[in-house]
């Protein structure tokens, strides 16, 4: 896994944010991979990669209430979902049209919850646990970057 995390910081920092989403993106089968943060009832989308749409660069908000990403927040832990129609942990607790998903946490600088990284998909996906470190890993980079200035705020799209 090191050599996997000291590529994805070269692609971060040799071809920017929207690069290091579509590198992590390669690796899942999952067709979007985002980076959000917690905004109160909100979850803003700060970056997004689409597989189907690789100009896209942002996505749209949500209210946290429907989102997988507010489970990771309370959670403090990692979340993955395989397929929402029929995880018990999830059937009827959030309501979205989102079926897969696998997403960390991103902290802030005193490790409190900033927001989440995920990669999910309307339709079901295999599962991906061998992406969990790299993912923990990224969350910090993303972080990093974020303090950086790396994110700009855009005219947000819908997902």
């Amino acid at each position: 896994m090191p050599d996997e995390i000291s590529e994805f910081r070269r692609v971060m920092q040799q071809q920017g944010l929207h690069a290091a989403l579509q590198y992590l993106n390669r690796r899942t089968p999952h067709r979007y991979t985002g980076v959000f943060r917690f905004d109160g009832e909100m979850l803003r989308n700060e970056a997004l990669f689409d597989r189907l749409q690789p100009a896209l660069e942002q996505g749209g908000d949500a209210p946290m209430a429907v989102t997988y990403c507010s489970l990771v927040g309370q959670q403090q832990a990692p979340l993955e979902i395989i397929d929402a129609t029929t995880d018990a942990r999830v059937r009827g607790l959030i309501d979205t049209a989102v079926v897969s998903y696998c997403g960390v946490l991103i902290r802030d600088a005193q490790g409190q919850p900033f927001g989440t990284l995920c990669h999910y998909d309307m339709q079901r996906c295999q599962e991906r646990t061998t992406d969990q470190p790299l993912l923990e890993a990224a969350a910090t980079l993303f972080y990093e970057q974020l303090q950086g200035g790396l994110f700009g705020k855009k005219t947000n799209s819908a997902l």
